[in-house]
């Protein structure tokens, strides 16, 4: 699903979103008969001419898609920025780059050394999906330097937020459209992945949060969202209220299935409670 956000200036962005994803998992909590990998979010921000997409999405198929969606946009793709490490925000950069091929990848230094680790984890992907979903070649951005890109003259600034949802993550900035594109330091309607956040861990992440509130921005964009949700800023309320609730449960229940079961019925709805059931394990063993 894609939506268009219209601006008041020569910039605008549009945000594609996959489809859930059937994995071949095992690892499910009780009542849950298979797992979906959730949604995720990519960015085109375009001016008059050029553009620029914020994340390269995960397997063959969806990135074929976003190809297919940039083009039909018809504005020549300049850049593609990563915003973090996981291979379900860049795993797809080769698709985009095989057709774009005058597009540069870019990401901060620190992003890149995690997209390094996440490729070598690369085993660890493919055994989530049948054989043929994942890119057999994987591509690195390259280090984007002064933390700054120029879109038609537009500054985009990326903004380190340290650890969120992994270490080393960041958000996009536009500041004359008051855009973040925020990665996976958001999530919308999505359960939150805290597999890999302790207690500390959930503490910087609510200080990112802050940082990105700090930018008074219109619209925020989760890295994992429901498609046609509202990306307005109160998601970064929403992702912080979340972290809260699992911070106090987590205090109060003994057991994997107690946090689980208790942070469900808080939220219902949420796409993706596998993740959670992974969260609470990782916690409570």
């Amino acid at each position: 699903m894609t939506t268009h956000r219209p601006t008041l200036t020569t910039l605008r962005y549009d945000v594609f979103v996959t489809s859930p994803e059937p994995t071949v998992t095992n690892v499910l909590p009780h009542g849950l008969e298979q797992r979906l990998f959730p949604p995720i979010a990519a960015t085109l921000i375009s001016g008059e001419q050029d553009a620029l997409l914020v994340d390269a999405l995960l397997t063959v198929g969806q990135a074929g898609d976003l190809a297919d969606w940039v083009a039909a946009q018809g504005k020549h793709l300049m850049a593609v920025y990563i915003t973090h490490g996981h291979g379900d925000h860049w795993f797809g950069l080769s698709v985009i780059r095989a057709r774009f091929p005058d597009a540069r990848a870019y990401a901060l230094p620190a992003v890149i050394e995690r997209m390094r680790q996440d490729a070598a984890q690369d085993p660890f992907w493919k055994q989530q999906f049948p054989p043929g979903k994942l890119p057999d070649h994987l591509v690195l951005a390259e280090p984007l330097p002064d933390h700054t890109l120029a879109l038609e003259g537009h500054p985009l600034v990326a903004v380190e937020l340290g650890h969120t949802d992994t270490d080393d993550t960041t958000c996009l900035h536009v500041p004359e459209i008051g855009l973040v594109v925020a990665g996976d330091a958001v999530y919308n309607d999505v359960h939150l992945h805290l597999e890999e956040s302790d207690l500390q861990g959930r503490r910087n992440w609510l200080a990112a949060l802050d940082t990105m509130e700090a930018l008074r921005p219109r619209a925020v964009i989760a890295g994992h969202q429901r498609a046609g949700r509202h990306d307005g800023p109160e998601i970064l309320e929403e992702t912080r209220q979340y972290i809260r609730d699992f911070d106090r449960l987590a205090q109060t229940t003994e057991t994997a299935l107690a946090l689980y079961d208790q942070m469900l019925a808080l939220y219902p709805e949420r796409i993706n409670p596998a993740v959670l059931w992974n969260a609470a394990r990782a916690l409570k063993p």
